[in-house]
């Protein structure tokens, strides 16, 4: 049986993607800081829960070590992440970002991944048939954002972006470093979730569809590519 991890899996795209997945059959290991909303969440799906806080080392490392003892892992889906929002459900702007409020972003969504991947990539290695994907956004494409027609051209936060453009760079040096696995990195779209503050214009239903299809790509499959529901998109 595929073995799959899901990190941040308590609401949104990544309970969504955990439900569904175990639906398609999967052993879905549900991973998240909160505990108990975490055991209430697999228990609701029937699925198991390990403890994991992507800033924490020890956390990240104890719960390598116990999916390692309860017989290793498939596919990582790399989906904790934050945008940062003001008290309003406001986007601050670029001049508003400090150093202490991008340095916050990156943790998450940047050291998190790094983090993750690297205390899983021994459990990988020993896969038959290894998958990675890592949650990005549309407005990591440099080349959208940066379109004045483009429809992420709006977006005025520094912090976000950058850390998904680093995202989209972690997975394409992954994917050098690991041939043997598919390592892809995936816009969900405009998806209504606590990270945006439910101003997304699909559901979450919507926008998991594409990171379960990710998940399951077989050994022939893409990998190092920055795909959406509208297909690959430009770096």
């Amino acid at each position: 049986m595929t073995t799959t991890l899901i990190t941040g899996a308590t609401r949104g795209l990544g309970q969504e993607t955990a439900r569904r997945l175990s639906d398609a059959g999967h052993a879905v290991w549900v991973a998240a800081r909160d505990e108990a909303r975490g055991r209430a969440v697999a228990q609701e799906i029937g699925v198991r829960f390990v403890h994991l806080d992507v800033l924490d080392d020890a956390s990240v490392e104890a719960a390598a070590a116990r999916v390692e003892a309860e017989g290793g892992l498939d596919i990582l889906v790399n989906n904790a992440g934050i945008e940062p929002r003001m008290a309003e459900n406001v986007i601050p702007a670029a001049s508003d970002e400090m150093a202490q409020d991008v340095r916050r972003t990156f943790e998450t969504n940047v050291l998190g991944t790094v983090r993750v991947t690297h205390a899983f990539w021994p459990l990988l290695q020993r896969s038959s048939a290894p998958v990675i994907v890592n949650l990005s956004s549309g407005l990591a494409s440099l080349t959208l954002l940066s379109d004045p027609d483009g429809p992420t051209h709006f977006y005025a936060g520094l912090s976000y972006p950058a850390s998904k453009a680093a995202v989209n760079a972690l997975t394409i040096q992954y994917a050098k470093a690991f041939p043997a696995a598919r390592i892809n990195a995936v816009e969900p779209g405009f998806t209504s979730t606590a990270l945006n503050g439910f101003t997304g214009t699909q559901t979450v239903a919507e926008g998991a569809a594409t990171v379960v299809r990710m998940a399951q790509v077989g050994p022939d499959g893409p990998t190092g590519t920055f795909v959406s529901p509208r297909g690959e998109l430009p770096w």
